[in-house]
């Protein structure tokens, strides 16, 4: 269930006043991403995000329309800080591999950094129980990476850069070997360290070399 506005702070209210401060915007996402990996998103009010961010629940509420919009944002900002859209834009002239690089360390900078770690580890131990969480943080995060990796792969075909037959699968496919199996698992339950820069870096070109290999274009 969304956390309601209150019967005097209405939508068409909170959409007239003054232009929305980005400040203030920003402060409510950070006190929102504290809270909701402090206490998950049931745990989390409107109420609390307000008083964290130092602000009143109006100025919340007309920056985001309800709790479940709050979160998404939370973990949107948070994807698009370090995977930014223009990440995922392939130009004319561009190396494919340069590109698939750039965004496999990004993407395992941003899966390994402590708040990735500790939301996932979170939403794991929750997400039966909050099922919303876990559903807004997969269409926020993980889908969103997903849907953009697709757009870049069907970018790289148009280009002649790659041959391939199902962009849904190669990019599946893709971030499955970024993360691999057991280490992975190892790092997600605390019984490993994320790897340093350098290993990102050397195991990245890895997958990209095998990736490009298998979808390279088969002359005609």
């Amino acid at each position: 269930m969304s956390e309601q506005i209150s019967p005097n702070v209405t939508p068409a209210s909170t959409s007239r006043g003054r232009p929305k401060d980005p400040a203030k915007r920003q402060a409510i996402l950070e006190a929102a991403k504290h809270l909701f990996l402090s206490h998950g998103f049931t745990g989390t009010s409107m109420d609390a995000v307000a008083s964290e961010a130092g602000v009143s629940k109006l100025t919340v509420y007309s920056h985001f329309s309800d709790k479940e919009t709050l979160f998404s944002a939370a973990i949107e900002a948070k994807c698009c800080s370090q995977m930014p859209v223009v990440m995922f834009t392939l130009e004319q002239g561009v190396p494919v591999a340069e590109m698939l690089q750039k965004i496999g360390e990004a993407f395992l900078d941003m899966l390994y950094h402590e708040d990735s770690l500790k939301l996932m580890r979170l939403i794991s131990a929750v997400g039966a129980q909050d099922q919303t969480m876990a559903n807004l943080f997969y269409e926020a995060g993980p889908q969103r990476t997903r849907n953009e990796m697709i757009r870049f792969l069907n970018r790289a075909c148009e280009l002649g850069q790659l041959q391939v037959a199902d962009t849904e699968r190669a990019s599946e496919l893709f971030f499955g070997m970024l993360q691999g199996g057991c280490t992975h698992i190892q790092i997600m339950l605390g019984c490993s360290e994320p790897p340093g820069k350098p290993e990102i870096r050397l195991h990245v070109a890895e997958v990209v070399r095998v990736f490009t290999r298998a979808y390279r274009p088969v002359p005609a």
